[in-house]
């Protein structure tokens, strides 16, 4: 039995919170209740606490499915930080340390067990799964079961099948972003039985959209990063821009950093943690930045580019302002820029002559013979790839997209494999080795004292730690390990991320190859409305916030009051209605502020600007009680 006896002493406990925010608690209480339950909570609403405190509640284990290794990483270092034993499956792990994360899970000492939906898939996940203690199913960004979403992943659709072994399991679905239709989706493909839907209004009440036309952007954002104060981020499109725009802020004074998936894993975490505790100011990044960030105190996000849906540009402009305070969500745009953005549907969907392209340069590239591939792996380095082959970068990456989705192939665009050492000779050669290379022992005797089992079997290594433990450069550590490897001493893998292509097919003539055509052009056809939505948001003339809640069903939302568009519209009335109102009760008697205030039911500062509007103009003054009077 748990040991707790309410949801807010769980709370209180692990959080250190007095009260859960708005519609937390009944989520909560309808996953205790045993309901299957759907949560569309704003970015920042607080999801993972939904399922984290129930679960924590209930006897077993809670199974976390989660399509960002960053995102797992980053849940578990945190419950595990306050004592809460939680563990993820990634991929790059070997299969005794998988085996031993189920067996911990199996024998009741894990309260979270984070997995892909790929992990799904797998023969020896699915043989573990009815001996787990499962006390809940909680599926994380949930849209992406939905081939009408911004972000489908045909892996989700496998999660309906874990239903069966875990009958009687309540499931809790979350996204952030969910049209009507994708909430549909979700609903029936995880077989959702009598559900609990929770929507949060998309209000945020702080938050200042604004949408800029602005031919140099450079000089826009330099002017915007003057006038508003605190840590910010500017999103853009590619790799190349992030860095060249944050050494362009750093030519002006300003302090920032650059971000994108490109970076190896160490240098991301450095980047990260000096933004995240203000040594950096600015991070200049792609959408691979953000996912998992709590920075409560983003006081602006600027998107340098145009995104190609609101589902992406809501996510990103909603890292601004968690701490309720108010900040900024800025996106600035060219008329070219928009125009672009309707070329997209047809680069992101290739025809069926270039995914057979892609497909036949992609089998000889791993000498795949026709008839043979099914369940083969292989690296793929995209840069030598396309090269050798003369294929466009974009017609690759979007007809292996495409080819996953039919699934042909399994592609993971970044798939991290952490180093592995194993000592490979006998226990005399190693001791000869110590004797005859002198240099090399302190390695040797630091490798055997740090992971144990390494004599026997592969163990993941930490080269930055057996550096600092040796006292030597992580180069000479990396050098070190090289040599023990070439003497035959260790099988030595050094860590790498890479992308890489598992065929999940045998390979048949490019010619023969088909794809579902009427689903591939809805999908199409989705995607460029989504666009037309993106640029309706860039160019309207209606409140924006007002537009992104009733995108994604909020039909109660009302006008923000506080985005460019609002506040146009405000200084319109001021200048065009209210002054005149002012002066014709003026022209009965002089009034005071207060009474004006009163009297025009107007807000302090709406009759402010109106009055100082009038005074500028020379129309009022004030008598000697400091009532306004006309001239």
């Amino acid at each position: 039995m748990s040991i707790f006896e309410t949801p807010e002493q769980v709370l209180k406990t692990y959080w250190g919170h007095e009260a859960f925010r708005a519609s937390q608690k009944e989520i909560i209480e309808s996953i205790l209740d045993g309901r299957d339950t759907l949560a569309i909570l704003p970015t920042g609403g607080g999801k993972s606490i939904c399922f984290q405190v129930p679960a924590m509640m209930k006897e077993g284990c809670c199974l976390v499915i989660s399509p960002l290794i960053a995102l797992m990483e980053d849940q578990v270092q945190r419950l595990q930080a306050m004592g809460i034993p939680a563990k993820a499956i990634l991929s790059g792990m070997t299969l005794r340390e998988t085996e031993e994360v189920l067996e911990h899970c199996e024998n009741g000492n894990l309260k979270f067990l984070y997995v892909s939906p790929e992990r799904l898939e797998t023969r020896s996940f699915l043989d573990h799964l009815a001996d787990l203690p499962i006390n809940l199913i909680a599926v994380d960004e949930s849209h992406c079961i939905s081939q009408w979403g911004y972000d489908f992943r045909p892996s989700y659709l496998q999660i309906a099948a874990i239903r069966e072994p875990l009958k009687g399991v309540p499931l809790i679905a979350l996204t952030a972003s969910a049209t009507g239709k994708v909430k549909e989706d979700i609903l029936a493909r995880l077989q959702m039985k009598a559900p609990q839907v929770f929507m949060n209004s998309f209000s945020r009440a702080n938050l200042v959209y604004q949408s800029t036309f602005c031919e140099e952007k450079i000089n826009g954002m330099l002017r915007l990063l003057d006038q508003l104060e605190g840590s910010g981020i500017i999103y853009c499109k590619t790799r190349r821009r992030t860095q060249e725009i944050s050494d362009l802020l750093q030519q002006h004074g300003i302090s920032s950093d650059f971000y994108h998936a490109g970076l190896d894993q160490d240098t991301r975490k450095e980047k990260q943690a000096a933004w995240l505790h203000n040594s950096k100011r600015i991070m200049v990044c792609t959408n691979a930045f953000g996912m998992g960030i709590d920075k409560p105190d983003v006081r602006l996000v600027i998107h340098a580019d145009v995104p190609d849906c609101l589902e992406n540009y809501y996510q990103e402009a909603g890292r601004a302002g968690r701490d309720g305070q108010r900040a900024h969500a800025i996106l600035l745009y060219r008329k070219e820029e928009l125009e672009n953005l309707r070329t997209l549907p047809h680069q992101k969907f290739p025809s069926l002559t270039t995914i057979r392209k892609v497909y036949h340069a992609l089998a000889n590239h791993h000498q795949v013979p026709t008839g043979t591939g099914a369940g083969t792996c292989y690296d793929l380095d995209l840069e030598e790839f396309t090269a050798n082959f003369r294929l466009p970068l974009m017609d690759v990456v979007n007809s292996l997209q495409t080819l996953k989705q039919e699934k042909v192939i399994q592609y993971i665009d970044r798939l991290f494999m952490p180093s592995t050492v194993q000592f490979t000779c006998s226990r005399y050669a190693l001791e000869e080795a110590e004797q005859l290379y002198p240099l090399l022992e302190p390695l040797i005797k630091s490798l055997l004292r740090s992971y144990a089992g390494i004599l026997d079997f592969p163990i993941r290594i930490n080269e930055k730690q057996l550096a600092w433990k040796n006292k030597m450069s992580l180069e000479e550590i990396n050098r070190k390990l090289m040599q023990l490897k070439k003497m035959g001493l260790i099988a030595y893998e050094p860590r790498k991320e890479t992308p890489q292509v598992c065929y999940m097919q045998d390979r048949i003539k490019a010619d023969e190859l088909e794809i579902d055509h009427v689903a591939y052009g809805m999908r199409k056809a989705n995607y460029a409305a989504r666009i037309e939505k993106m640029i309706e948001y860039a160019t309207q003339k209606t409140c924006r916030s007002a537009m992104i809640g009733r995108y994604f069903g909020d039909e109660e939302i009302s006008d923000c009051g506080i985005c460019d568009v609002c506040s146009e519209r405000k200084d319109k009335e001021i200048k065009e209605g209210i002054p005149e109102r002012i002066l014709s009760m003026l022209r009965q008697e002089p009034r005071s502020f207060q009474e004006l205030t009163k009297s025009l039911q107007l807000t302090e500062h709406a009759l402010q600007q109106a009055i100082q509007l009038l005074l500028s103009e020379n129309k009022l003054t004030l008598d000697h009680d400091n009532r306004l009077v006309i001239k």
